[in-house]
């Protein structure tokens, strides 16, 4: 009882510190998360992909103990964002780099996450590792009424197909409201981001796409747009041709995306460190209709980045605390940190 009046407490005094000056009005609030889980694979053998590493004989011994812990892991990450201020797990979450929907099953079932009872959306995609997105939600908090994946055709140098992750797009009503979300896992920059950069702007482009056919249809939209973009909030995939700006004020006159991310990357915060450079690849981005004050409307993003989740000692201290190293199983839970947003509606 005291920690449900501390919360109650803590609550009031966040609501009316920024929205004192609207005559002391209540707000309920939920969470949106997204979260690359690192290579969360079963222990079987697909002869379709290149996962041959992550089964009990393989390069990785990814035995059955090994994931069970890395389940029991990630289910602990996704039950604890978003607690402290909307005091339950997020009401949807994006994922990226789960090899296929039993993992996924496998995750909601886990001790932390069963009594939610969150539902899943997955479809799979032709990436050569057999990696692939999906998207889970609270069935009591989202009706889900229609979702589609988009594959994104890439081809190489040859003019080989390159095969990676589809774009993963969900229609529903989170609490009875219309909404949008998109689920991204863009092409790495393997190789470097130079040469890389090229096919992330294919990916910028299908993004884009998928995401003016809403607007086209109602510019008043309510699209989250979320994922792991392999590019920062100021390179051209984001800034340029998906035109997700870092100014609330440019997305409402443009018509835009706000991107909450910008901010944290200009204050040299990350979701992902490589060379002891941090990057915000990790990022959500709302469209001007969550921007304005009818039904739930966008509130503030966060990186997750919680004591457990960081690295202590050695040469990646300060690293988030991925599950594997050095050819083994650390007990760790992902190289990436999550992201998360939280949405406000005022209590009538």
């Amino acid at each position: 009882m005291r920690s449900i009046s501390l919360f109650f407490l803590l609550f009031f005094v966040g609501a009316c510190f920024i929205f004192c000056q609207q005559n002391d009005k209540k707000y309920e609030v939920l969470s949106v998360a997204f979260y690359n889980v690192e290579n969360l694979f079963d222990t079987l053998n697909n002869p379709n992909t290149r996962d041959d590493d992550r089964t009990p004989t393989g390069r990785d011994r990814w035995t059955k103990a090994v994931y069970h812990k890395k389940v029991v892991n990630v289910a602990q990450v996704l039950a604890t964002i978003g607690r402290e201020t909307a005091n339950h797990p997020p009401a949807i979450i994006g994922l990226c780099e789960v090899e296929n929907r039993q993992v996924v099953q496998d995750v909601i079932e886990s001790a932390a996450l069963k009594p939610f009872d969150y539902g899943i959306i997955h479809f799979d995609s032709p990436d050569e590792r057999g990696i692939d997105v999906a998207l889970i939600y609270q069935k009591n908090r989202f009706l889900p009424l229609s979702f589609k994946n988009y594959g994104l055709r890439l081809y190489d140098a040859d003019g080989e197909r390159d095969y990676t992750r589809d774009q993963l797009l969900v229609h529903g009503l989170l609490e009875k409201e219309p909404f949008y979300f998109i689920v991204n896992h863009w092409p790495s920059r393997s190789g470097g981001q130079n040469r890389s950069e090229p096919a992330r702007l294919e990916a910028a482009a299908l993004n884009k796409k998928i995401a003016d056919s809403i607007l086209h249809q109602n510019p008043a939209a309510k699209i989250i747009n979320m994922g792991d973009f392999n590019d920062d909030p100021t390179n051209k995939s984001i800034a340029e041709v998906f035109k997700a700006v870092g100014k609330k004020n440019m997305a409402l006159k443009k018509n835009n995306f706000y991107n909450p991310m910008y901010s944290f990357y200009k204050k040299g915060l990350g979701t992902s460190s490589y060379r002891d450079r941090w990057h915000v690849l990790d990022q959500m981005h709302v469209s001007a209709g969550l921007l304005k004050t009818t039904g739930w409307r966008f509130w503030k993003a966060g990186i997750y980045n919680k004591p457990f989740l960081i690295t202590k000692t050695g040469p990646y201290k300060g690293y988030p605390f991925r599950s594997f190293s050095s050819g083994r199983f650390t007990g760790g839970y992902s190289d990436h940190f999550p992201v998360y947003a939280y949405l406000i509606r005022e209590v009538r």
